[in-house]
């Protein structure tokens, strides 16, 4: 397990793929679970990503910590980018994409809908494109992606709206030979709740994006 940073009130790590920001209803290990043995005291989760995504997550290691940093949150203070590895080309080299997504919980999937009803939420977020290639006879983008919004799925149900599925995504819709989701967690933007310090913490993706994304550094 990756620790980049400890303190008295939060604990920033990465979480690899495959493993759950926190325990489900069946029980699987999850980063809370892997922390709190780290730790031997109680974790608090504040943000989460899906068990398909890696990346850089912070938790709080008491309950105050916990509140600040989800009011933060509440009040965008607290910042998230990701990088993503998605098929096709974007139209623009960068923009805002708002959608309204309904999250149907017996599935586990989203969808993006037209109007507003009863679990309906709104998403956005902006992009950059930071460079295409080329893999075995298809288009790839690398897009560098800044969250507004934090829904179930949002990254790759808003760009496989716009038939620019993930790498790795076959939930919606990627037929590819890529066994790991082409999303990480790349930078978090916080105050410290302890320091009343902004922070910020970096970590370059641990599977095949890392390699597509120094070529466009």
């Amino acid at each position: 397990m990756e620790i980049l940073y400890e303190d008295n009130s939060v604990i920033v790590c990465i979480k690899p793929q495959g493993v759950l920001s926190q325990a489900d209803k069946n029980g699987g290990e999850s980063m809370i679970t892997r922390l709190e043995t780290y730790t031997g005291g109680e974790i608090f989760p504040v943000h989460r990503l899906d068990k398909e995504t890696g990346g850089v997550m912070v938790y709080a290691k008491t309950s105050s910590a916990a509140a600040a940093l989800s009011r933060d949150i509440s009040e965008h203070r607290f910042n998230k980018e990701y990088l993503a590895m998605a098929h096709g080309v974007p139209e623009r080299k960068s923009d805002t994409l708002c959608d309204l997504l309904f999250h149907d919980r017996a599935k586990n999937k989203s969808y993006v809908v037209k109007r507003e009803r009863k679990g309906v939420k709104k998403a956005e977020l902006c992009y950059t494109l930071l460079g295409t290639a080329e893999i075995n006879g298809e288009q790839y983008s690398l897009l560098r992606v800044k969250l507004y919004t934090g829904r179930t799925h949002q990254i790759r149900v808003q760009f496989a709206h716009r038939k620019m599925p993930l790498a790795g995504d076959k939930k919606y819709g990627a037929q590819d030979g890529f066994s790991l989701l082409g999303l990480w967690a790349y930078k978090l933007d916080f105050i410290n709740p302890e320091t009343h310090k902004n922070t910020e913490f970096t970590a370059l993706p641990q599977n095949y994006i890392s390699d597509f994304f120094k070529t466009f550094e």
